[in-house]
């Protein structure tokens, strides 16, 4: 209850044979997945690869390097405290740490011919430029959906120019081609080209290479890993103006367990999971609509107590207030959106749910609050709660050269608490952040719920991106990727095939 900071204890997770353990690192380690016994835990990987011919076989370079030990040279010295050697710990190797066979050739691959990408990259019209971009990668993984042989993930090797220049606000100064104005590009979405110079259908999608491609990609129902060149270098240095990078052993625990997640496996579950509850995060993003600047979609990812993650897309409304920079829902969109993403959850073959809890960064209002209740099941409760990233400014020090602990939490009321999910880390040691660690603010606002239990549910849900192999994020899953999921969604509208499982969004 009210009163001063308190420290959580970090969450822990469980792994092969029953062990417990905070850190992923060291569970899949010593023990392995938690499902590598379970016939859901994949035995082996079969994957695809499209790229340029240098990334084709950087990737295969790298790929030989996973099925090996990989240990910085300096790690283990004597005296040797830097904080990269106690937060990169060794990777053991896929098949050791992951109990799955890993091979070290794609089953399918195809190559893409650079200058081509290359040109298409540096268009001056955005839209084109990544829509022309996207359809060569997407025109080889259609190839790869004939293949006889099931591929459980495909990977996309993109050059670092090609990343650099198609994104939403990236610009290409020695460009070719037309340029667009906006006024124009508006006009092209909906006006038919009468002589060819450009296809409409490019000006309804994102200019964003990844959420156009994640999106458009969804039709051959394959899970996608997206990997920049620059990444599958073996030196990792920032030499010669390349980016810097963690240590191998990193990239290659992180690579890893993203594989073996969009493989189907589960490569950890969270202790502290209770069992018929789930959490539900709520995004928004704006349209772009020059005309009704309130007009949003909304989106709905569900966390459950297993882990697995559910995606669903509502409808585009006017539902963000440019007076006061909120989102709100009409009473029927909200009961529309959890009723979907419910139904989803049904036909996943989920169990009944006894609680479900609302994360949304904005301000939930009693209208909607008023419809998710109308789409929740008998007897199920049901408790709004708004997470709010960056603590209002608040924030909290400590004597010492260390920042304040991971899991610190100040109740305020009842209803009010902060959580700093950043931090110092007991358990490597070390603090892997830049700055002052941020808190987030916890608002129960609707329902009834034991705010000391809300605060350790989310704490948890720290633990679960999949995406990565770390201790713990600084936000709990149903905010962090809240943005990524509602930009695939809402950034390509006229795209239909839209999958719930969260693995296709990350």
């Amino acid at each position: 209850m009210p009163g001063g900071v308190t420290i959580l204890e970090e969450p822990q997770l469980e792994f092969r044979f029953g062990q417990r353990l905070v850190d992923p690192h060291a569970g899949l380690g010593l023990f392995g997945p938690f499902d590598a016994d379970l016939p859901s835990g994949p035995k082996g990987v079969a994957y695809g690869l499209v790229g340029t011919p240098e990334g084709i076989a950087g990737f295969e370079l790298f790929s030989k390097v996973l099925t090996n030990p990989i240990v910085s040279c300096s790690y283990g010295e004597p005296g040797n405290e830097d904080k990269e050697h106690r937060l990169w710990p060794p990777f053991p190797g896929f098949e050791a740490a992951f109990v799955s066979t890993w091979q070290g050739q794609a089953a399918w691959a195809r190559i893409l011919n650079r200058d081509r990408l290359l040109e298409a990259a540096t268009l001056n019209d955005r839209h084109r430029r990544v829509y022309d971009v996207v359809n060569q990668y997407l025109d080889a993984l259609r190839l790869a959906a004939n293949v006889d042989e099931h591929l459980d993930v495909m990977f996309c090797i993109v050059p670092d120019e090609v990343w650099l220049t198609c994104r939403p606000l990236s610009s290409v100064p020695t460009g070719h081609g037309e340029r667009v104005s906006a006024r124009d590009r508006a006009l092209r979405v909906f006006q038919p080209d009468l002589f060819g110079t450009y296809d409409p259908v490019q000006y309804r999608l994102s200019p964003d290479f990844r959420r156009q491609i994640k999106a458009r990609a969804m039709e051959l129902r394959v899970p996608m890993q997206i990997i920049r060149e620059s990444t599958l270098d073996l030196r990792g240095s920032a030499a010669g103006g390349k980016r810097g990078l963690t240590p191998l052993s990193d990239r290659a625990w992180n690579l890893s367990t993203a594989i073996y997640y969009k493989a189907g496996g589960k490569p950890w579950r969270l202790v502290t999971a209770r069992e018929g509850v789930c959490y539900v995060g709520i995004a928004f993003r704006r349209a772009d609509d020059r005309v009704n600047k309130a007009t949003a979609c909304c989106a709905a990812q569900m966390f459950l107590d297993t882990g697995d993650g559910v995606v669903f897309r509502g409808e585009f409304g006017p539902w963000y207030s440019p007076e006061h920079g909120e989102y709100h829902l009409s009473r029927t969109a909200a009961r529309d959106l959890l009723s979907g993403v419910l139904e989803n959850y049904g036909t996943l073959g989920g169990k009944g749910l006894r609680e479900i809890f609302l994360h949304c960064r904005s301000n939930i209002d009693d209208e909607e609050f008023s419809g998710y209740r109308e789409a929740c099941p008998a007897g199920t409760k049901l408790v709004g709660v708004r997470v709010r990233p960056g603590g209002d400014g608040v924030r909290l020090y400590r004597r010492g050269r260390w920042p304040v602990i991971r899991g610190s939490t100040w109740i305020l009321n009842r209803r009010t608490a902060y959580l700093w999910a950043s931090g110092f880390k007991p358990s490597v040691l070390t603090y892997d952040g830049w700055e002052v660690p941020a808190p987030l603010r916890i608002d129960v606002q609707h329902g009834q719920a034991d705010i000391e239990q809300v605060v350790k549910d989310i704490f948890g849900l720290t633990k679960l991106n999949y995406n990565a192999c770390r201790l713990g994020e600084s936000s709990p899953v149903t905010v962090k990727f809240s943005d990524a999921v509602g930009e695939i969604l809402v950034s390509n509208p006229t795209v239909t095939t839209r999958l719930p499982n969260f693995k296709y969004y990350i």
